[in-house]
């Protein structure tokens, strides 16, 4: 406990002080945010400067990697991938049927860059901001954006941000993204928040520089078990009565599961040798990370449902895990212009997750608690050689009950102005994700410590890229997997559903080429996106299409005397028929299931898109074909994909 809240004052105390120091903000000579690892290499930043009046190329946006972007507000098809609720590209995912619900996964990646297990609860983080999901700014003048969708029954989706820069040297911004949509079938309200919070600074002399951010979210789902068994034919049957989705009486009415989680991460960095001048080609910097992450999966039901998961302890259901997560690490980034960029670091992990009771089963006492603290050791390296860049990365557990270790490297090279060519290779062992290790209910199936009984999950991955804006964009990884663990649907007797952690003590191999190509024609385009996938098992416990498609056939233009953008079309979104995964809604997590195929369904979706000055409106008739394609659409077992709607909502930036 000391070591929390110290956490909490040393971060509190950061932003507050600089906070009160920077008071207003300069138009005189700055430099853009520099790498704190060592001496920046963007183009984009080394323009130096605030200009007296402030150009779209000085909004500034960068993550923990510190890959910086420009601000953009151009209408491109990329911008209507990206309206939804993740706000990003969801290729490869398949929405439920109420926005903000769970995503079925299409598509698999095995590549990691930690040597530690997961939180579970998976199927609730999609909308999870991680470390490496926040973002922060620089920026000359004041920036605000507001982001607007429709939602299902009762409900919007909303997010608005604000970043300023209070001097050259101070930048904060605060967000908040809100979502309340009550859904067309029973007990299927969504209701989230993520709030966020930034902070940048950089002493005058560019030698201390830091980056924090503070972090709370809350993502609350009511769970209905999907659709009973006997139903799905009235949902397939397409009858006028069943339409309304709300008739439908659903597996149960009275549960709910929420993820909560607040994160303080702080990172700085101080130069110990700086460069001199054009002659000096060494940089050396003490760096340091500290990070505190608590977080809690929470599963209620008012009544036990014996009928879907099987007997229980209790009548009333309230199942809570939780997890706390302290990191911290020292070490140097040593630079040179010959050598290139090499960093070290030792880092230290306390994890304390569990229950707080223990559980006795009939054949086994399962243990409420999993702790842990140790060292790690992590090191990467980079240089650009010419027209080559090389980047890696690796890291160890010190440890023997949380042994992990991974190796990420990768090439690419500038063959011209357009051509871009890729390859990588991932190395990583660790344990499976912590539901799989130990979980607690009080419905009995849902009892096990597997702790000392599965081993770490390895994987060899190999990739290969190509970018070329005339030609085509591809990827294609090969990916080897050993004791891949996963969530299988053992059998059903009597309509329950036993759910069981499985780790397959064989080998997988599994194959990925995704080709993107968009052709031209005038003022009319066809962007196409086509992901081939294959898995090789002796047994079925990785299930995923061979084939997904998304093809957008478009027109742009620019009216009112080019004070408006216009951008409508078609978009087709199309998977192969395959045993596609289940959902379980105490677990909040996907399992495998092999007894029925679902997918081969279209979904055609209309839009018409515009931009007037900085304002991007959206209008999308979703899944307008539902009801003339027959209505197979599910999203996973027993649980039907949504039908036809009409959504609106707008990306409305302020540059003051």
């Amino acid at each position: 406990m000391i070591r929390k809240y110290l956490v909490l004052l040393l971060i509190g105390f950061f932003f507050v002080t600089n906070s009160i120091a920077q008071t207003k903000l300069s138009t005189g000579n700055s430099q853009r945010p520099d790498n704190p690892f060592g001496e920046d290499t963007s183009a984009v930043r080394r323009a130096k400067g605030f200009k007296n009046v402030a150009t779209i190329d000085m909004y500034l946006q960068y993550n923990k990697e510190l890959d910086t972007s420009l601000v953009d507000t151009t209408l491109i098809i990329d911008k209507y991938y990206k309206f939804n609720y993740l706000q990003k590209d969801n290729f490869g995912l398949m929405p439920f049927a109420n926005i903000g619900q769970a995503y079925n996964t299409l598509t698999f990646n095995q590549r990691s860059t930690s040597a530690l297990p997961l939180f579970g609860a998976r199927a609730r983080h999609f909308n999870y901001f991680e470390v490496k999901d926040i973002k922060y700014f620089e920026v000359p003048t004041p920036w605000t954006r507001l982001t607007y969708k429709t939602a299902f029954q009762q409900g919007q989706l909303l997010d608005a941000f604000l970043t300023v820069n209070l001097s050259k040297q101070f930048n904060f911004s605060i967000a908040y993204k809100g979502l309340r949509s009550l859904g067309n079938y029973q007990n299927a309200l969504t209701s989230t928040g993520n709030f966020r919070f930034t902070s940048n600074y950089k002493s005058k002399n560019d030698r201390y520089r830091s980056y924090g951010h503070i972090v709370m979210q809350d993502l609350l789902n009511q769970e209905n078990g999907g659709l009973r068994d006997e139903d799905l034919v009235n949902f397939e049957s397409g009858n006028e009565e069943f339409i309304d989705r709300s008739v439908f009486d659903p597996n149960f009415e009275n549960a709910e599961n929420i993820l909560v989680g607040k994160r303080f991460h702080l990172e700085h960095a101080y130069d110990l040798i700086r460069k001199k001048d054009s002659l000096d080609s060494n940089v050396l910097s003490l760096t340091n990370t500290i990070s505190f992450e608590d977080k809690f999966y929470d599963y209620t039901q008012q009544t036990a449902v014996a009928g879907y998961f099987g007997d229980s302890f209790s009548n009333q259901i309230k199942d809570k895990v939780t997890i706390e997560h302290f990191y911290t690490e020292l070490g140097f980034v040593y630079q040179n212009d010959l050598l290139g960029q090499l960093d070290f670091n030792l880092g230290f992990t306390d994890i304390n997750y569990g229950y707080d009771s223990v559980v006795l089963t009939a054949s086994e006492l399962i243990p409420n608690r999993i702790k842990a603290n140790f060292l790690s050791a992590n090191t990467g390296y980079s240089k650009q050689i010419g027209q080559f860049l090389l980047k890696g990365s690796a890291g160890i557990n010190l440890s023997e009950e949380f042994s992990g270790n991974f190796i990420d490297a990768n090439l690419s090279i500038n063959i011209n102005e357009d051509i871009n060519l890729g390859g990588g290779l991932n190395i990583s062992s660790r344990l499976p994700n912590y539901n799989f290790l130990l979980y607690q209910s009080d419905y009995i199936n849902y009892n096990w410590y597997n702790l000392e009984k599965f081993n770490n999950v390895n994987s060899q991955q190999f990739s290969f890229r190509l970018k070329s804006e005339k030609y085509l964009n591809a990827s294609l990884d090969l990916t080897n997997i050993d004791n891949y663990t996963y969530f299988n649907l053992e059998n059903v007797v009597d309509k329950v559903r036993v759910v069981k952690p499985v780790q397959f003590s064989g080998s997988l191999q599994y194959l990925r080429l995704k080709l993107r190509r968009e052709i031209k024609f005038g003022k009319f385009a066809l962007d196409n996106t086509i992901m081939y996938q294959n898995v090789v098992s002796d047994e079925d416990v990785l299930n995923v299409p061979n084939l997904i498609t998304r093809n957008t056939l478009y027109y742009s233009n620019e009216i009112f005397n080019r004070a408006m953008k216009l951008q409508t079309g078609v978009s087709f979104n199309y998977f192969t028929k395959y045993n596609m995964n289940g959902y379980d809604p105490l677990l909040a997590e996907f399992y495998t299931q092999n007894q029925t195929e679902y997918g081969g369904f279209p979904r055609l979706d209309f839009f018409v898109n515009a931009k007037v000055r900085q304002t991007r409106i959206f209008f999308i008739a979703e899944h307008f074909n539902s009801s003339f394609t027959g209505f197979n659409f599910y999203s996973a077992p027993n649980h039907p994909f949504r039908d036809f709607t009409i959504r609106f909502g707008l990306v409305w930036d302020f540059f003051l």
